[in-house]
């Protein structure tokens, strides 16, 4: 699949699902633990709602299942970092969010540049014995508009490892936050 624009081809082959392996150290207590993923991601990693009154060359909308959103060149761009990022989720700092999901967080992009690139995922239990679904439901770059319109929404998020996300959809038990 690719977006055509002005003759320039924007392929989608980077966000192809693929599965991984996740094999979480034992730590105290809790021994080494395997874990299979069927990773797979969203049209919300490369496109975006339009802004309101926004006018959308044809060729630049995007249709998926359930809506259509306009293709977004920054967040096609980053795109490509995501399979590395999600690979590497066992080793980062993820949080809880308010709606049940999970982000993680990129802070700088391919040039250096400090930027915080949010990274909304989910994991449920698959339909194959044994794997589970990582979904990357959402990922941007924030910006200044962001963080004004979350000053009003203050949500502590509490930190989660995916070993404990996944050991826990695993089992289909509710994830708790810590008191």
């Amino acid at each position: 699949m690719a977006i055509i624009h002005r003759d320039n081809r924007y392929h989608l082959s980077h966000l192809n699902s693929f599965d991984w392996r996740y094999t979480a150290k034992a730590s105290g207590k809790r021994p080494e633990r395997a874990y299979k993923f069927r990773v797979t991601f969203s049209m919300h990693c490369f496109a975006r709602k339009p802004l309101p009154g926004e006018q959308i060359a044809k060729e630049m909308w995007y249709r998926g299942p359930r809506e259509r959103r306009a293709f977004c060149f920054e967040r096609y761009r980053l795109s490509h970092r995501l399979p590395t990022i999600i690979r590497s989720l066992g080793e980062r700092t993820c949080y809880r969010t308010a709606h049940g999901n999970f982000l993680t967080v990129e802070l700088t992009d391919e040039e250096g540049e400090r930027i915080e690139y949010e990274i909304y995922f989910d994991v449920t239990r698959a339909s194959r014995r044994g794997w589970l679904n990582l979904t990357v439901q959402s990922a941007y770059r924030r910006t200044r508009d962001d963080e004004v319109r979350r000053l009003g929404k203050r949500k502590i998020r509490r930190k989660i490892h995916l070993d404990v996300i996944a050991y826990n959809r695993q089992l289909n038990t509710m994830i708790r936050p810590k008191r």
